[in-house]
């Protein structure tokens, strides 16, 4: 019947912009060996451009709705509403309207048929749609299927359609609707089927859900289904509901609501053998499509006909492995604080630089901790170094542990598989020298790099980065370094110990670690003060920096009075600290040297909300409460038994604490000070590359590996479907939020952590930093939106060593990712400011203008 309408078993792959996403799911399904689909076909997009494209009006609408935003609600009501009677009064084209007569006078003119929309970007693995078009059951005759064609037609223009596409992008000329037309089955009970659990993305669980009648009083919420789950041909969950009403066809046409029989609502919908059969048809219809799915069926006399699949698009990936063992894998990003997904160039940098191998999946890195869990001495190092990082990982993995149904524990004596051996740090005596040596090391190192890599040039520029890495690892897991830090750390952790048994007092060493020396990352924050104390003095700088444009900043800056002060002032900060940005750790993020526009809203929020010299009065009121807390704690101490002995002991600690816990941050900014390096001489081969016409754009080259790029300088040859592709896939990641624990299975872990004794409202999570505040919530999520006043409290997903200059101006932190010893904890400590991290879903329960108050000592918020 040529294109304009095909029938399921004439659909092909290539069809999805004439038949839609679920048209051509339907299509693949009808053609599984032993899958029951009942008959139907398609009215094609080409019927519905047929339909539109000589109506001016329509085109006039259409051109006003692309010019709008998803916020101006109004307008698109109004605009959408006229496109909606446009296409239901539209004449449908003639060679259409014989098409479907042809269809219907083969598979029964005299049935009834299910009238459904299918959009061309619709059940896609990367964007579902789900729900926003219509469908309509039960339609019978000619005339009220070409009525409801229409009417599926004009479910394209429904506002919530329109906003779902302005929200994902979607260009409203390039979506079009194909429409489905096929038989009616009229089940006994019909549902859902998911081939990976839902709730816990384990890919080894089918969820099956399951209600009496049609499947549209399930969908639309009418009823509480039954639900069972299956594993491996087993049926390991069964929950039986109440199922009060049912949706039914009725003979004229349409459906109807029924009130079901009060003996059978609680009835089991399937039997144990359908759900096992149904089962194997999932999975079945799974291995065809080659991902998990979600798969709507019906059962009609111990019959099941299956009426949609489509992929399920919120599970998350699982890491890449080279075997069929169970696995368990820790997420990098939650200990790296970076939940952001990374791009491949800054994948596989990052995973040159690391010591252990790291596994891929959904644009994040994720380390295999199987074998460290089956000893039980790695084991315990493990969930040790998670304690101090992040608990919530720690108890997930003890909740696997405890299963024992997943990895094996073996013997004590038998060696360490994966452990961290040969990586033990030293225990170091308390020299003062050893923070310095280590800094200027690291310094005489980089500037040597900057000079060498001056040299290269082509493919000698990715040989001599990987030489570099490999001084690089020498640099962050020298055992001198390790030393430092461990020795700060375990100091910290003999304080709070100690002083919580001997003095009852608890994170006493949170106040000792206020304004230490050597911490690179809270020097930068203060230093940013001083670059506002230069601006501070000339009023016309600080009008131009609230309207500056990027192009304009130096260029303009320089004219002004006090210009060439800041702009001098602004660079000798990006010397020392352009390096960094938020996400740091992907080398292809912008850094501030590349966009110092992003430095500007915390410099004219340091303006307005600090005074002249704030930097010094900051670090030494730190340094003071510090001292202070000694002199306090060693005054209590002698009082008790062995008091002497014990306050001794303690001041040994405090310098210790002191003298090491600042060098914490330095191995990380080392490293971020190569990876800049490293971009930069990337970057001058890309501009080699776009001049020599291989790439389009610099940027595009992130979207390949470091192996793919230096083979790229090398045959000056590159297949660019693997960008565009690329491209496509972190969209999708950039939806996905990071599990800190995934099985193998796919099965997705969350640790509890529970704690007694807190307010019944209150928001959990982790001590990080000791006092109580209360506060204006400010919920950002990019720094460079910052519009900070004095006294507010930060609440953000996770924050890195960039965030930091924010820290100097707000009384509190509040973050999603995190734990003890994570970056926004200790620079938390250092500054003297409550915070409270690893609180899942921190920035949706907690609104922008809340008050909220923070427990940093007990972990938890208040909204006051």
């Amino acid at each position: 019947m040529g294109s304009v309408v095909l029938n399921f078993q004439e659909m092909d792959q290539t069809q999805l912009w004439l038949v839609g996403g679920k048209g051509l799911n339907l299509g693949e399904l009808s053609k599984i060996h032993g899958i029951q689909v009942p008959e139907g076909f398609c009215v094609t997009t080409e019927g519905y451009q047929k339909a539109i494209e000589q109506n001016e009006t329509f085109q006039a609408l259409l051109d006003q709705l692309t010019l709008l935003k998803a916020e101006d609600r109004e307008q698109i009501a109004e605009i959408s509403r006229k496109l909606r009677q446009i296409l239901i009064e539209v004449e449908i084209p003639s060679d259409v309207v014989r098409a479907v007569d042809h269809y219907l006078s083969k598979f029964g003119a005299e049935h009834a048929y299910a009238v459904r929309s299918s959009a061309t970007a619709e059940d896609l693995p990367h964007a579902s749609f789900a729900g926003q078009h219509d469908s309509f059951l039960n339609v019978i005759g000619k005339e009220a299927i070409l009525q409801h064609i229409s009417k599926c037609w004009a479910s394209l223009f429904t506002d919530r359609a329109v906003i779902y596409r302005l929200q994902k992008g979607f260009d409203h000329r390039q979506v079009f609707l194909s429409v489905i037309v096929q038989k009616m089955v009229f089940p006994e009970a019909s549902g859902v089927l998911f081939t990976a659990d839902p709730i816990t993305s384990n890919r080894k669980v089918l969820s099956i859900d399951a209600s009496f009648g049609l499947g549209e009083a399930l969908v639309s919420g009418l009823v509480t289904a039954d639900s069972y789950k299956v594993r491996e041909e087993e049926i390991v969950e069964k929950r039986i509901a109440a199922k009060k009403l049912a949706i039914y066809g009725r003979k004229e046409g349409g459906t109807e609501t029924k009130q079901i029989d009060p003996e059978q609502q609680k009835t089991q919908t399937l039997t144990e053998q359908q759900i096992l059969q149904l089962a194997r048809i999932g999975r079945q219809v799974e291995v065809h499509f080659g991902c998990p799915q979600d798969i709507e069926w019906c059962l009609v006399e111990d019959e099941f006909y299956i009426v949609q699949s489509r992929p399920i698009t919120t599970l998350y990936p699982i890491p890449e492995a080279n075997d069929q063992e169970n696995r368990v894998y820790v997420s990098v990003s939650h200990q790296q604080m970076m939940s952001d997904p990374m791009k491949p160039l800054g994948l596989s940098i990052f995973q040159l630089t690391a010591l252990r191998p790291m596994h891929k999946a959904g644009g994040r890195l994720f380390v295999d901790v199987t074998e460290q869990l089956t000893v039980p001495a790695s084991r315990k190092s493990l969930l040790d170094t998670m304690e101090q990082t992040d608990p919530f990982t720690k108890n997930a993995l003890m909740t696997i542990v405890e299963r024992g149904d997943f990895i094996k524990s073996l013997p004590d004596d038998q060696e360490e598989l994966g452990s961290n051996k040969g990586f033990q740090a030293p225990v170091i005596e308390n020299d003062p020298t050893i923070v310095s040596d280590l800094i200027k090391g690291t310094e005489i190192s980089i500037n040597e790099l900057k000079q060498t890599i001056q040299t290269k040039s082509g493919s000698d520029v990715f040989d001599f980065i990987l030489e570099d890495i490999q001084q690089l690892k020498k640099s962050l897991f020298d055992p001198s370094s390790m030393s430092v830090i461990m020795g700060g750390m375990n100091a910290a952790k003999w304080i709070n110990e100690n002083m919580e048994k001997w003095l009852g007092e608890k994170n006493a060493a949170d106040t000792l670690s206020q304004s230490v020396p050597n911490n690179i990352t809270s020097e930068m924050g203060l230093a940013l003060l001083d670059v506002a104390d230069v601006i501070r003095p000339y009023p016309e700088v600080i009008d131009f920096l609230q309207h500056v444009k990027e192009d304009q900043l130096f260029y303009e800056l320089v004219k002004l009075e006090g210009g060439p002060e800041t702009r001098d002032a602004i660079e000798a900060y990006l010397k020392k600290y352009g390096m960094r940005c938020a996400g740091e750790i992907d080398l292809t993020k912008t850094r501030w040297s590349e966009k110092p526009t992003t430095l500007v809203p915390i410099l004219l929020s340091n303006i307005k909300n600090l005074e002249h010299n704030a930097s010094k009065r900051i670090f030494e009121q730190g340094r003071q409460e510090a001292l202070k807390k000694e002199l306090e704690l060693v005054d209590r101490l002698k009082p008790l038994p062995d008091g002497e002995q014990k306050a001794q002991e303690t001041k040994r600690m405090i310098s210790q604490l002191r003298s090491l816990i600042g060098y914490r941050e330095y191995p990380k900014y080392g490293m971020i000070n190569r990876y800049f390096v490293y971009k930069q001489a990337i970057l001058k081969e890309a501009e080699r590359l776009v001049k020599a016409n291989v790439i389009h754009e610099k940027g595009d080259l992130y979207y390949l590996t470091f192996e793919e790029l230096h083979e790229v300088i090398l045959t000056k040859e590159l297949d660019y479907q693997i960008i565009s592709k690329r491209k496509g896939e972190f969209e999708l990641y950039e939806k996905l939020t990071p599990p800190r624990v995934i099985t193998s299975d796919g099965e997705i872990i969350t640790g509890e952590y529970k704690r007694e004794n807190l307010p019944d409202e209150a928001i959990v999570g982790l001590p990080a930093s000791s006092g109580v505040i209360e506060g204006r919530a400010r919920v950002i999520f990019k720094m460079e939106e910052a519009d900070l006043e004095d006294g507010d409290i930060l609440v953000t997903s996770f924050t890195d060593p960039s965030w930091t200059p924010l820290f100097v101006s707000i009384k509190g932190l509040v973050t999603e990712v995190g734990g003890m010893m994570t970056h926004g904890a200790v620079i938390a400590r250092e500054y003297g400011l409550p915070a409270v991290v690893g609180v899942n879903h921190a920035t949706k329960l907690v609104k922008d203008g809340q008050r909220i108050r923070i427990h940093g000592s007990e972990g938890y918020i208040e909204i006051l």
